[in-house]
C-alpha cells in the first residue's frame, strides 16, 4: 500500500504537539480488517487527545480519532466484502490503537459495524460518537420509564454541544413536549429552542447542591458532569433517572445518597466505547430510521487536514452541533 496521510500526536518534555505527517502501513495498529476512511467527527473525547495532559491518549506517538466511516479496503477475517461500508467507534481507537484521523484505519473486524441500510458514511459520521452516545441515553431512560404518552419533564445539560443536540433533535422527533435545556451563553438559547427544546435555564436558575431538593425532573440526560449534574441528580422525582455521559464541566461528582434511597433515582452510566455488537446495531438502526434527525442537526464540515479552528472551539466552549471531518 502506498503511503498516507495522518495526524500523529506526539509528546516531547511533557508537551503534545501534533501535525498531518505521510505515513506507511506499518504505522498502524496490526489489525486484521483496513478501511479506506471516508468521513470521521470532531467530539470532545478527540479534542482531548490533542491536548497536552488530555488523558485520553495512552501512549505517543498516537494517531487521535475515536470514530471513522468508511469503506472495507481488505478484512482477513471473512467477516466483511470488500467495498462494504462501516463504522467504527470505541474500541480504544485513537486512544491506545491507531485512530480515525487518518486515510486508511486498521482495526480488528468486530470494531466495526456496517452502516445500515439507507444511511451514509456522511451520515453515520455526523452522528458520530455523540450522536451515538444519544441515542444510547435516550434508549436507556426510554427502557427505564420515560414515556411519551406520560410527556415527563425532561432536563438536557449541555444542550448544544454534540451529544446535547442530537438528544433534543431524537426527543422532539419523539414527540416529547416538556424539554428544558440548561446552557450557558446567551446565543445557545436559540439553538436550543429550535432544537427541540420547550424552555431553556440558566446556571443560576438550576440552584445549588443540596442533599435533597424538590423535584423538578423525571429525567435528566446530562452530558457534562460536575456540578450541573450533582445539582440535578438532587431534583429527580420518584423512580425518576438520569443519563450521564460527559465530563466537560469536571470530573468530581460530589453529591448525596438520598436521591437514591428516598426517591429511588437510578443513574445509567453511558459508556459508548465497547458496547455489544446487537446494541450498536440497534442504535444505529435507530439513527438510520425512527431516530433520524439528521435534517435537524447544526453540521460544520470541515477538510480532514483542517481541523485547528474547530479543536479551538471545543476546547473554548464555544462548538455548537456536530463537526463532520471529510477525507
Amino acid at each position: 500500500m502506498e503511503k498516507f496521510k495522518a495526524y500523529v500526536v506526539r509528546e516531547t518534555n511533557g508537551e503534545v504537539t501534533y501535525k498531518v505527517e505521510e505515513l506507511n502501513r506499518q504505522f498502524l495498529y496490526q489489525g486484521n480488517t483496513l478501511i479506506k476512511a471516508e468521513y470521521s467527527s470532531l467530539n470532545y473525547k478527540d479534542m482531548l487527545g490533542f491536548k497536552t495532559k488530555g488523558g485520553v491518549i495512552r501512549h505517543y506517538p498516537m494517531i487521535p480519532g475515536i470514530d471513522v466511516a468508511g469503506e472495507i479496503v481488505e478484512d482477513q477475517s471473512g467477516k466483511y466484502q470488500k467495498g462494504d461500508k462501516v463504522i467504527v467507534m470505541g474500541s480504544n481507537m485513537g486512544v491506545s490503537t491507531t485512530g480515525g484521523y487518518s486515510e486508511y484505519v486498521s482495526v480488528d473486524s468486530d470494531w466495526a459495524v456496517k452502516v445500515p441500510e439507507g444511511m451514509t458514511t456522511k451520515e453515520a459520521m455526523i452522528y458520530g460518537t455523540a450522536g451515538f452516545t444519544a441515542a444510547y441515553a435516550l434508549l436507556s431512560l426510554i427502557n427505564h420509564g420515560m414515556d411519551v404518552n406520560k410527556q415527563p419533564h425532561i432536563l438536557v445539560t449541555g444542550a448544544t454541544g454534540g451529544v446535547g443536540s442530537v438528544s433534543l433533535a431524537i426527543l422532539k422527533k419523539l414527540g416529547f413536549d416538556k424539554i428544558t435545556a440548561l446552557v450557558r451563553k446567551d446565543y445557545q438559547e436559540e439553538i436550543a429552542l429550535k432544537l427541540g427544546a420547550t424552555e431553556v435555564i440558566w446556571p443560576e436558575d438550576l440552584g445549588t447542591v443540596k442533599p435533597l431538593a424538590s423535584a423538578k425532573w423525571d429525567y435528566v440526560v446530562d452530558n457534562v458532569g460536575g456540578e450541573p449534574a450533582a445539582i440535578a441528580l438532587t431534583q429527580i422525582a420518584n423512580n425518576g433517572a438520569m443519563s450521564m455521559c460527559g465530563n466537560a464541566a469536571g470530573i468530581q461528582f460530589n453529591t448525596s445518597v438520598l436521591p437514591m434511597i428516598l426517591r429511588g433515582v437510578t443513574i445509567f452510566g453511558i459508556d459508548s466505547l465497547a458496547r455489544p455488537v446487537a446494541l450498536r446495531n440497534q442504535i444505529w438502526e435507530l439513527l438510520a430510521n425512527e431516530w433520524n434527525v439528521i435534517d435537524s442537526l447544526l453540521v460544520n464540515e470541515v477538510p480532514f487536514d483542517k481541523l485547528d479552528e474547530p479543536l479551538s472551539k471545543i476546547r473554548e466552549g464555544q462548538h455548537l452541533g456536530r463537526t463532520l471531518v471529510a477525507f
